[in-house]
């Protein structure tokens, strides 16, 4: 069978991708080796978890939080596996959205193994189904990436887990030990967390969600206290070991003495590694760097000039959105097009609540630079709309250029800063100044309220509510 472009991977890159390719005019196959398509993101990762936060903090504002709106409960109670079964309901719903998509653009999928015979073909293998082979002018290389661990543990899936097996429990643990302070370890701690469990986070470096500005992770770390969460920063893991009913674990301090801890689960959540494992990259000559990702040029080409990568298997955050943006990018390139990614201004976020996202510099990377800044901030306890609703925790942080007055940076920690972001990202993309957006009219009350106040903070200490 011969294709224009074929996509290996259908994560949110690749499927993105192969989208765009038929929209342009080209004919597109894509290949999964799963039975479903959608990849980690729609599977066991973002979707998935997004439904049990969601699930969990309805759960944790009723026992805490509805008496005080007027709203008295009784026997209210955890019942996980329909919590479970609901984000299962979800995930289905979301990978059946995928499959239309592929029979609307007239896009050919092959369920199995891709792997590269040459430069410009690759063969599929089905176990059920035998083998495909499919010839291609382009290929996009899109497979994403798999949870990361360290070589003495062993992830039995039972009681030393991934988040891929967080996402199944059949009981809310009593202790659930996180090996990892960084964003997928938060997002799940928070659901457990929420649902009774008591959490331990065990971070090798000085700060949770070390990849955001250091106030971001200051200020979820305080929020997450209050949720009989335990941190041991500056802590390395030495040991892991489990039965069948208990996990003990031990690490380091910065002084060198060993502390042991004991809980009925343990979250190994260390980061996630390039997959790239069957695809037989030798024989169509693509390079990977140490780490393990594919090497791209500027234009995200491999070492063969018509093989393409996005996403988790090249540099940068392994974020959906960034790949979606790579795959949109290839697509465009390969018709011809003139398309560009600004990196700088891929948001990230964090759904705990509250919420954490920023863009752009943070503040130590300012520092590390050299650069002269502004900064302003506004706290959202002084927010009509947070207290309202009872989201007071957490503030905005706007970063700008001290002579121009450019946006640097927007840091937000509070309730709905996932969707806060994107004016941020808009801005900077437009490269708006402080005043710009302290002079824009924002409805009241809103929480978005809160970015105009940090900027007015940012240009002359000029907030208007505090």
């Amino acid at each position: 069978m011969k294709y224009d472009v074929t996509v290996i991977g259908s994560g949110p890159g690749g499927y993105i991708a192969a989208i765009r390719c038929a929209q342009l005019g080209k004919k597109t196959a894509i290949i999964e080796k799963y039975n479903t398509l959608g990849g980690t993101c729609l599977n066991v990762g973002c979707i998935p978890s997004k439904a049990l936060l969601d699930s969990s903090e309805h759960y944790y504002n009723a026992g805490n939080k509805f008496r005080d709106h007027g709203i008295e409960l009784s026997d209210l109670k955890v019942n996980l596996p329909r919590m479970i079964k609901r984000k299962a309901e979800v995930v289905s719903e979301s990978v059946n959205g995928v499959n239309y998509l592929m029979k609307k653009n007239k896009i050919d999928v092959f369920h199995g193994v891709g792997t590269f015979e040459d430069k410009n073909t690759v063969i599929v293998s089905n176990a059920g189904e035998g083998e495909a082979r499919i010839t291609s002018d382009k290929i996009i290389i899109a497979t994403g990436s798999k949870p990361a661990s360290l070589p003495f543990i062993k992830i039995d899936k039972k009681r030393v887990i991934t988040s891929t097996e967080a996402l199944e429990l059949e009981q809310v643990p009593k202790h659930m030990i996180i090996i990892g302070g960084g964003i997928i370890g938060m997002e799940i701690g928070s659901v457990y967390g929420r649902l009774g469990a008591k959490i331990t986070v065990l971070e090798f470096l000085d700060s949770i969600i070390p990849t955001m500005d250091r106030t971001m992770g200051k200020e979820l770390q305080k929020s997450l206290k209050k949720m009989d969460f335990d941190f041991h920063l500056n802590h390395k893991v030495v040991e892991v070991k489990a039965t069948a009913k208990q996990v003990v674990v031990k690490a380091e301090n910065k002084r060198g003495e060993t502390k042991e801890f004991k809980g009925d689960y343990c979250l190994v959540s260390i980061g996630r590694k390039p997959y790239t494992r069957d695809l037989g990259l030798d024989k169509a000559g693509i390079r990977t760097d140490d780490q393990g990702r594919i090497e791209v040029d500027e234009q995200l080409r491999t070492s063969q000039d018509n093989i393409y990568a996005i996403g988790d298997v090249i540099r940068g955050a392994m974020l959906a959105h960034k790949a979606e943006e790579e795959g949109v990018f290839v697509a465009e390139t390969i018709a011809g097009q003139k398309p560009h990614i600004n990196y700088l201004l891929i948001p990230g976020v964090v759904y705990t609540w509250p919420e954490v996202a920023g863009v752009g510099y943070s503040e130590e990377q300012l520092k590390e630079k050299g650069r002269k800044y502004k900064k302003g901030t506004f706290p959202f306890k002084a927010s009509a709309r947070a207290r309202a609703s009872m989201d007071t925790e957490g503030l905005v942080k706007v970063l700008a250029d001290e002579q121009t007055d450019e946006l640097l940076g927007v840091h937000i920690v509070g309730p709905r800063a996932a969707d806060m972001i994107a004016e941020a990202v808009v801005a900077m993309e437009y490269r708006a100044s402080a005043e710009d957006i302290g002079r824009i009219s924002h409805a009241h009350p809103t929480f978005t309220e809160a970015f105009r106040e940090a900027c007015l903070a940012a240009t002359g200490n000029r907030a208007l509510n505090i």
